[in-house]
């Protein structure tokens, strides 16, 4: 991950599930960057109040992550973003949240880092604010009015995707029942997420699998043996005999070994 990606706070509006789904779904479809934008422009405008193409408005700034995410995606993430693809055209619709949530997190560690403080407290104390989760991300990213209220857009898009509810205590969160993880190329594929967007803080197997930022779903236990069978991206690295860290692999080396 570029430094300049982990610093960058990046989610300034609400992403709507919806939003992504129909992005992803045009890029499946071969369309070019600006028939997709084109596409977009059309489609979403109903939702914002000035949806003027030649402004640099919410709609403009909302398409700008879409298609980040799944079109004009960072070059160091373009194996990731087709892996995700391939797994989005190969599942139902039902299935695709996780896709998406990964995806969005290896490009914008922001919503990471807010997925990550989620999922410590919940793990704590079951519920949480967003009041305490706007001060740990003050603490990371600095003591700015910006910080609290980008971390708002994405408690709100946690929401919209289903796997937060405010509770009738304004500003209180807790969680929705959480998806478990069947398909093992998914949960490979999401453990590489992870480590993309740089927020865990443990590189051994089992802690990726536990990531907090991954706290909508419930993942496989996963073995060595499966990270070699579903991703040539991924390193396993034997530490104290019974501990697995896991490495992004040198993407250089592939594609010599490929030839």
């Amino acid at each position: 991950m570029t430094t300049e990606r982990a610093t960058q706070i990046g989610i300034d509006r609400l992403v709507r599930l919806a939003w992504l789904e129909q992005t992803a779904s045009l890029v499946l479809g071969g369309g070019t960057a600006a028939d997709i934008k084109s596409s977009l422009q059309t489609d979403l405008c109903s939702a914002f109040r000035s949806a003027r193409p030649a402004e640099r408005g919410s709609l403009g700034k909302t398409i700008t992550i879409l298609m980040k995410v799944w079109k004009t995606t960072p070059p160091d993430l373009v194996e990731l973003k087709e892996a995700g693809l391939d797994l989005l055209h190969r599942m139902p619709k039902s299935e695709r949240m996780a896709v998406h949530w990964g995806m969005t997190m290896a490009v914008y560690p922001f919503w990471a880092n807010v997925a990550a403080q989620v999922g410590r407290l919940l793990k704590l104390q079951g519920a949480v604010t967003a009041s305490q989760v706007q001060r740990r991300m003050r603490e990371q990213y600095g003591e700015r009015e910006t910080v609290s209220r980008r971390t708002r857009y994405a408690l709100r898009s946690f929401v919209d995707w289903g796997v937060l509810r405010e509770t009738d205590c304004k500003g209180t969160y807790e969680p929705l029942a959480g998806e478990t993880i069947v398909n093992v190329d998914l949960a490979v594929w999401l453990i590489e997420a992870v480590l993309q967007s740089g927020v865990s803080g443990s590189t051994t197997l089992k802690g990726l699998i536990d990531s907090a930022a991954l706290f909508p779903f419930r993942l496989p236990r996963l073995s060595h043996g499966d990270l070699a069978a579903f991703s040539q991206r991924l390193e396993v690295i034997t530490h104290n005999l019974d501990e697995e860290l896991v490495v992004l692999g040198d993407p250089i080396s592939r594609k010599t070994s490929d030839v």
